[in-house]
């Protein structure tokens, strides 16, 4: 079996694999100050509330974007589960041409997104991962990793306006039933949603006319439900994406 892990600033997303079949996924928050043996307390009662034997996995493919982990992830790696892993950086198989300046700079997390993009949807292809960054990731029809646009996350704007207002309050990320808010929290939900789903639909209206053909707009991440609601751009939500990379990234690593 193969375990796969996203390691992004905020939230840390797991899965297994058996013979190209998730069989189950976790989100679990971040922390850097985590060692090896209590990332793997986690990773282990993870494994027996799932009812799966940790002693089964043999492949590991890790994406991260927290260089202050890798220690705690190769501790995890090589001392309790026995296997070196496939590691998303410089050098790796993808599939993938990039043509960013310096490809160094592309996040983990994007290029395997864009490597399940292409693999599940072929291309052109617009990705928008809402994670602690929002991300915009464009793909060409020949499979190369065109580049895109990074702007604030929707939950660290929420909370960036609730620690910098005195009276402003911390609100649940949910839709209210009109634009023009009645009330405050009302008010932050509409700014903070549909002002978003705008601010995607306007960046996407954008990458497009730098793209060749109609490309497909595909949203991941933990927000991507909330705001692909209220887009007028995004075709499809797949909150998986960056599990199957890793999973087809592994398959074209693993000897």
């Amino acid at each position: 079996m193969l375990l796969v892990i996203d390691v992004g600033n905020t939230q840390t997303v797991m899965g297994v694999y058996d013979n190209g079949n998730l069989l189950v996924s976790w989100r679990v928050s971040t922390d850097i100050r985590k060692s090896g043996d209590e990332f793997w307390v986690i990773v282990r009662n993870l494994f027996r509330e799932a009812g799966l034997d940790t002693t089964m996995i043999d492949g590991i493919c890790i994406s991260s974007v927290v260089p202050p982990l890798q220690g705690a992830l190769d501790e995890v790696c090589n001392r309790y589960f026995k296997c070196k892993p496939v590691l998303v950086e410089p050098g790796v198989k993808t599939g993938l041409s990039i043509l960013y300046d310096n490809p160094r700079d592309v996040g983990a997390d994007r290029i395997v997104n864009a490597v399940a993009g292409v693999s599940l949807y072929g291309g052109p292809l617009i990705i928008v991962d809402f994670g602690t960054a929002t991300t915009f990731d464009a793909v060409s029809s020949k499979a190369q990793y065109l580049g895109g646009a990074i702007v604030p996350g929707i939950i660290i704007s929420a909370e960036a306006l609730f620690q910098r207002t005195a009276k402003l309050p911390r609100v649940e990320l949910v839709a209210p039933k009109t634009v023009i808010g009645k009330d405050t929290v009302s008010s932050i939900r509409s700014g903070l949603v549909f002002g978003y789903a705008e601010l995607v639909d306007g960046m996407v209206r954008r990458i497009k006319k730098e793209m060749e053909g109609e490309p497909k707009v595909i949203a991941t991440g933990g927000c991507a439900g909330i705001i692909a609601e209220h887009s007028k751009e995004i075709h499809e939500v797949n909150p998986l994406l960056t599990l199957v990379g890793l999973r087809i990234i592994y398959e074209k690593n693993k000897s």
